[in-house]
């Protein structure tokens, strides 16, 4: 059995960084595909940004330029550094990852959840 728990999340003025991180705990043998998604209040989840085991990565277009997503494969902790936060960039962040356990189970695993909240 794979965790997921996603941390960093809080309360920034317009403008300002914040940096998330999800570390991965459990019977793990490899993670593929690390990702980023967020669901606002009265919306459908998004994904944000995504990472591959090889380093390849995806952004969503509201977020390029802005958010870097990157992980530390030894540390089985995936992170997405956030600046120039706007108030739409308000909203519960969630890590998603595809891990494969050491009984070579393959499944895509979900976070909790952080709450970023943009706002002056």
């Amino acid at each position: 059995q794979v965790q997921l728990v996603e941390s960093g999340g809080g309360l920034v003025q317009p403008g300002g960084s914040l940096r998330l991180s999800c570390a991965a705990s459990g019977n793990i043998f490899r993670i593929n595909t690390m990702a980023w998604y967020r669901q606002a209040p009265g919306k459908q989840r998004e994904l944000v940004a995504s990472i591959t085991s090889g380093g390849t990565t995806n952004y969503a277009d509201s977020v390029k330029g802005r958010f870097t997503i990157s992980r530390d494969n030894a540390k089985n902790t995936g992170y997405l550094q956030m600046n120039s936060l706007k108030t739409e960039d308000t909203a519960v962040y969630y890590c998603n990852a595809h891990i494969l356990t050491m009984l070579l189970e393959g499944s895509y695993n979900w976070g909790p959840g952080t709450q970023v909240t943009v706002s002056s």
